[in-house]
């Protein structure tokens, strides 16, 4: 990095020089004075002086050195991940998952809430009230903990976190989702499609960080889509890109219904918990919503686990859904050429059954068949790309500022 201003602009020049030992610092456990200077390209003296004031700011810490070193210890700093915390939401038709991450991306603490597609807007924002604050009640947080809020929802949504068109839920067109969001953390919260958001959470720390072109199925009791393009989330010109299950010829409108129509398991359904490991929460007048969600989601397990015991009927019902939903992911594939395919949302639990199947039915119809890998996240992989979201707002923060100032009060200008 050039350390000679042009134009006089020295503030400037700090603040670049900031957010590259910053950026450097983010992307490892610790370094010391003479690996920054070497990564970031700046003199030994101006490296020092900015990791001083960033220090003093905050924004980074001295790590000790470790017992039983002989000598004098090259001083070593890390980035303050604990400095902030951001929110993550996955607003569903079946559950409402909050997660709370520090700056890093670390999931901290979560909560969820069982939901049902009938619910109306009141009872389904009551909801997402309720696992907004069983998430910060886990940490011991408040709103004004939180940096930005990442919000992940179904349906078309604007730039400015409204639903356009939601068919999936009733009285969902028109919510207002980042409003209400803001009014309830008062703080930056931004919006976007469940399905890109998988697909965000897959190309930042999934299936799909090491490849460029990528097509993201968010497999589930719905299917979606989310496509990364030379490494970057697609949107887009009416953010639509993806959504090619609204044409009932691409399979996925009836893919579902087979799962549906199963018997679900005999005897009592086991609680379901979040990520780190708090109980399921309900929000006010959820409850005999909830219990037909998880009805649902049990139906369709109750299929993929007869299929495995070797149940023939369930068998050729798994084989149904793989191939309607396969002409979807065909036509995506066709059009895009991506190097993956992957499979995400809560049914990638049962890869087993789909994904060789799914290989099978690509072969079929198309001119190359990607390689076709499953998503680990489960049905936790659209609140991780809605933090992912919040922290790229972080980050778009960190480099607007022209000044960087101490973490407390970056945190309340974010």
């Amino acid at each position: 990095m050039t350390e000679t201003p042009s134009g006089g602009d020295l503030s400037r020049l700090r603040q670049l020089n900031s957010l590259a030992v910053l950026g450097e610092l983010r992307s490892a456990p610790a370094m010391t004075l003479t690996e920054l200077s070497r990564r970031t390209g700046l003199s030994r003296a101006s490296t020092e002086d900015v990791v001083r004031e960033l220090l003093d700011n905050g924004w980074l810490a001295e790590v000790p050195a470790a017992a039983g070193m002989v000598g004098r210890p090259a001083r070593r700093f890390r980035f303050r991940a604990d400095a902030g915390r951001v929110l993550g939401v996955d607003i569903g038709g079946h559950k409402i998952l909050a997660l709370v991450a520090d700056l890093d991306g670390t999931v901290l603490h979560s909560a969820r809430v069982a939901v049902a597609p009938a619910m109306g807007r009141k009872e389904r924002l009551a909801a997402l009230d309720g696992a907004v604050a069983g998430a910060l009640a886990g940490g011991g947080l408040t709103t004004g903990d939180l940096w930005a809020t990442g919000v992940a929802t179904t349906g078309l949504v604007d730039g400015a976190g409204r639903v356009m068109l939601s068919e999936a839920l009733p009285e969902w067109t028109g919510v207002d989702v980042g409003a209400h969001l803001r009014r309830l953390v008062g703080g930056p919260a931004l919006v976007e499609n469940d399905s890109k958001l998988a697909a965000l959470a897959e190309s930042w720390c999934g299936a799909a960080r090491y490849a460029k072109d990528v097509v993201v199925i968010l497999a589930g009791l719905r299917t979606g889509a989310g496509l990364i393009i030379d490494g970057k989330l697609h949107r887009g010109f009416g953010n639509a890109a993806g959504e090619i299950g609204a044409l009932p010829a691409s399979g996925w409108i009836r893919a579902q219904e087979h799962l549906r129509g199963w018997p679900p398991q005999a005897g009592p359904v086991p609680e379901r918990t979040g990520v780190s490991g708090q109980g399921q929460g309900r929000g006010r007048g959820a409850g005999a919503h909830a219990d037909t969600a998880v009805d649902q989601e049990a139906a369709a397990e109750a299929v993929f686990e007869a299929a495995r015991a070797g149940d023939r009927k369930a068998a050729a019902v798994v084989r149904r859904y793989v191939r309607d939903v396969a002409v979807g992911t065909a036509a995506l594939v066709l059009t895009l050429d991506p190097e993956l395919v992957v499979i995400g949302g809560g049914f990638s639990r049962s890869a087993d059954l789909i994904a060789e199947p799914l290989r099978r039915e690509l072969d079929r119809w198309c001119i190359r068949t990607p390689e076709v890998r499953i998503s680990e996240f489960g049905d936790e992989g659209v609140a991780l790309g809605a933090l992912r979201l919040a922290l790229d707002h972080v980050d778009r923060q960190l480099r607007e500022r022209h000044e960087l100032g101490g973490v407390e009060h970056f945190s309340r200008r974010v």
